[in-house]
Order: structure tokens, then C-alpha cells, then sequence
């Protein structure tokens, strides 16, 4: 267990231990976008990640250093998608049993990925207690180990890794690297990991305007709950965890808010423009710097396109 927030070293033996697991994914770059922006744009393709999402890394990373012992009662966790199924792939590698507690209205797409790793599905209502008390009992008859979808320095490290690469992989400094911010897993990892390895970019994160809770616990400097979000950012709906916000408070530099419209047309605009599919959270970061255009203008900004597992039966366009 990582008791203490991930540092260069913890970033640097946490890519060390899954680079052999993922995929080092691509950096893109699109000239029509960049021209929309009046900036040169780095899109690190997460959507390419195994499993389709960056989460692949936080869980491989925690899975891979767990003890036998552990590995022998299995893993846990809940999650609407994407960090299911990186918990199932990262189990069934490690030869243990995974039990995912997965929300009815999670994507039909991610609840099949699941169950195709190997790993258990159990169902439940769509609220948070739900998923919560869900969990408690499976852990409570499994003796598995809970693995948090971001709440956790052992994620969060692992996370890291996708900025640590996109900082590798670009020539020359970014001015700055936008993510976008649900749990705050993958905003707190890169904000570690530009500040060991690239002091002095600046780090920002886009959340929708139904789901705000992270920029109300930004501005006002405390933890304040999710309630009722909606947005067609479903990844982005969870509350923001104590870990990820202690990181945050001290190394992001703000998080902006985007409309449904500028999600959708941020999405379309990829899907248009790049050839590429990405879900709709994925398109919260490119929303926000299209929307505050000017604040980036002739900047170089690092984009993590965090995934691509789109049910394609409910695109929110035609």
C-alpha cells in the first residue's frame, strides 16, 4: 500500500512495473483544431490505452502490487466503466478473481468488456450508496481487496504515467497540460508528474456544468459532495476523492466548466477532424480550451484523451 502522495520516484517505478502491460499511446496533433484554438494542441491517445481508457494504467499499477496472499482472495471494485474494466484485464493477468460492482445504467459496451476479461459483474442501483453497500457485501463474502477507482496513491501513481509519457514524447516544453476531472484519479496523477517532470507547465482540468463538484471544492477550498450531476459526461459524474483533492489544491492551477453543446461539439469535432473515436468525457478538456480560447492562444497544451468506449447505439449526435 502507498500510504504517502505519489512522488517522482513512486511516478517513475509505477511505469517501470506496467510498461510491459499497456500501450505507450501516440501523441497526436491536428492542424484544424490548432487553428480553432490559435494554439498547437497535443492529444496523448489514451482512447488507444488497453481497455480504451488511461485507466488501464492506475489499475495494472495497484493489481501488480498487491502480495500473492491477496492476489489468491481476489480484487473489488466499483465503477460505471472504465476502471472496471481495467481491474478485470489487470486481474485476469495477475491469474485472480475480480468482482466489479457495476451501476444498471453503466454503458452496455463497458458492462460486455467487463465480463469478457473474466471478471464477476454485480449489478446494482445507480447511486453511489448503492454502489458503495454493494461493494461492502462482496468484500465482506470474498475477502477480496478493494481497489478505489481514484481514491487511492496507488492509482493515482499510476495515472501519472500517461503525463509522464506525453512530457516524454513532445520535443519541447508545454505551457500547459488539461485533463479532464470526475474523481480526479487522472487530474491529481499528471498534476504530479508536470511538477517533477516538467516545473512550471501549468495544469488545468475542464468538468461540465452538471457536475461541477470539483470547481465549487476548488474555488472554495474544501470538499464539497457530488449532488444529482447529469451530463452526457457519464465518467464524470462521480464526487471528487479526498486523495486526488489534497494533489489538486496544490498543483492545478484552475478547472474550468463546459456545456452539454460544447462536450458534444467538442466530441464531433475529434470524430470529424482526427478520424478518432473518443467518449464524450474524453471531450471535456478540448471543450474547455475551445471555450477559453483566448487564455491559450499561442500556447503549447498537452490534451489526454482519456478514452474511447462509446456505446454506439446512444451517441449524443446523428
Amino acid at each position: 500500500m502507498l500510504y504517502h502522495i505519489p512522488t517522482a520516484q513512486d511516478i517513475a517505478t509505477a511505469h517501470e512495473r506496467i510498461k510491459d502491460y499497456i500501450h505507450r499511446t501516440p501523441v497526436l496533433t491536428n492542424t484544424f483544431i490548432n487553428k480553432q484554438v490559435g494554439a498547437d494542441l497535443y492529444f496523448k491517445c489514451e482512447n488507444f490505452q488497453k481497455v480504451g481508457a488511461f485507466k488501464a494504467r492506475g489499475g495494472m499499477n495497484t493489481v501488480l502490487s498487491l502480495s500473492n496472499d491477496e492476489l489468491r482472495k481476489g480484487v473489488a471494485t466499483h465503477s460505471s466503466g472504465n476502471h472496471a474494466q481495467a481491474i478485470a484485464l489487470a486481474a485476469k493477468l495477475a491469474g485472480a478473481q475480480a468482482f466489479i460492482v457495476m451501476p444498471s445504467s453503466a454503458p452496455r459496451i463497458k458492462k460486455a468488456a467487463v465480463k469478457d476479461y473474466g471478471a464477476e459483474v454485480i449489478e446494482c442501483e445507480p447511486t453511489l450508496i448503492a454502489r458503495e453497500t454493494t461493494l461492502q457485501n462482496v468484500v465482506a463474502e470474498t475477502g477480496a481487496t478493494f481497489i478505489h477507482p481514484y481514491n487511492d496513491y496507488r492509482v493515482i501513481a499510476g495515472q501519472a504515467t500517461a503525463a509522464k509519457e506525453l512530457i516524454e514524447d513532445v520535443d519541447d516544453k508545454l505551457d500547459a497540460i488539461v485533463t479532464p476531472v470526475g474523481g480526479g484519479g487522472l487530474l491529481s496523477g499528471p498534476a504530479l508528474s508536470t511538477y517533477y517532470f516538467s516545473n512550471g507547465t501549468k495544469v488545468f482540468a475542464g468538468e461540465p456544468e452538471g457536475a461541477d463538484d470539483a470547481y465549487k471544492s476548488f474555488n472554495k477550498g474544501e470538499l464539497i459532495p457530488q449532488v444529482s450531476p447529469k451530463s452526457v459526461a457519464d465518467g464524470l459524474l462521480t464526487s471528487l476523492g479526498e486523495k486526488p483533492f489534497q494533489i489538486i489544491m496544490q498543483y492545478v492551477t484552475d478547472i474550468l466548466l463546459v456545456n452539454e453543446i460544447e462536450i458534444i461539439n467538442a466530441m464531433r469535432m475529434v470524430w470529424e477532424r482526427m478520424k478518432i473515436i473518443i467518449e464524450p468525457s474524453c471531450a471535456v478538456p478540448l471543450a474547455a480550451v475551445l471555450r477559453n480560447n483566448e487564455q491559450f492562444k499561442n500556447q503549447r497544451i498537452g490534451i489526454i484523451l482519456t478514452g474511447g468506449n462509446v456505446d454506439l447505439g446512444k451517441l449524443p449526435f446523428e
